[in-house]
């Protein structure tokens, strides 16, 4: 008896999946290539695109704030702010028309896509249920970048993680460029592991490659924190107060510079957040 209850509650659901009324739509947003993770779908409302808001924007570097019933969209000096069911927004202080109306669907605000997309300079296309945004190629040194590669090295083995979305890397690449100190000598002694009985030992916290088409790297930035003081063998902070605590090497350039632990921390969050999205692939090394 409960065999036939279970097989009959079988082929309820199967009928119930294969049918036009429970058939789930796939509108996957592929942005420079790669499908977007996200909790909710695209949707067509009146024959515009419409996109969840936060997940579109976070995607093109950007960070969504709210305050009642509108919300704020910056990345680095732009501002835009929306209203919900509004056909108008605000851009760095001037009024623009948007073709449909943002709104709330399932715990998700939409917006529509084109109007987003535009607004950050990207070029849209959809096809097929496929949403496809293109974004301006990231320029360093005259060179086309489309990944950024990030490696660690332990004192057995290590790994690699290469990620692919444009505006993140724009944002990282940014970071680095815009919170570069003072220009120093490079330090006594640095490397990659800690070393706590040097006084003024640097470790190298990563190396950031971005990388062109062919994959060689067309810029590296390898970042490096002051050790101590920590345990027994650490210093004092007395000892260690003449070291700046971050370093920047610029591989480039053969030059190093005092660089900033919010910046490190600022480029950890995008990293964190473009994996998040699916935009990251790790390998061991």
């Amino acid at each position: 008896m409960k065999k036939i209850i279970l097989s009959t509650a079988l082929a309820l659901c199967l009928i119930a999946a294969s049918s036009p009324a429970y058939a789930a739509e796939s509108h996957p947003i592929i942005m420079d290539g790669v499908a977007i993770t996200s909790d909710v779908q695209p949707e067509m409302k009146n024959g515009r695109t419409m996109v969840p808001l936060r997940v579109i924007s976070e995607n093109l570097g950007a960070t969504v704030d709210w305050s009642g019933s509108e919300v704020t969209i910056t990345r680095n000096d732009m501002i835009v702010t929306l209203q919900l069911n509004s056909s108008t927004a605000v851009k760095d202080g001037k009024t623009l028309q948007l073709d449909a109306q943002p709104y709330i669907h399932n715990n998700r605000t939409f917006v529509p896509l084109r109007f987003l997309a535009e607004t950050f300079g990207c070029t849209v296309y959809y096809s097929n249920g496929t949403v496809t945004v293109d974004a301006a190629p990231l320029m360093i040194n005259g060179v086309k970048v489309t990944t950024l590669q990030y490696e660690y090295h332990m004192i057995i083995g290590g790994y690699r993680q290469q990620f692919s979305g444009k505006r993140y890397n724009e944002e990282v690449y940014a970071l680095f460029e815009s919170n570069k100190g003072a220009k120093v000598d490079a330090p006594t002694n640095y490397g990659w592991h800690d070393n706590y009985d040097i006084l003024g030992w640097y470790t190298k916290i990563g190396q950031y490659d971005f990388l062109d088409t062919a994959g060689k790297s067309a810029q590296r930035f390898d970042p490096y924190i002051l050790s101590g003081p920590s345990g027994l063998n650490g210093f004092t902070e007395e000892q260690l107060a003449d070291y700046p605590k971050e370093l920047l090497f610029d591989a480039v350039e053969g030059q190093w510079y005092k660089f900033s632990e919010t910046a490190l921390e600022s480029i950890a969050k995008l990293m964190e957040t473009a994996e998040q999205n699916g935009l990251m692939k790790s390998t061991e090394m």
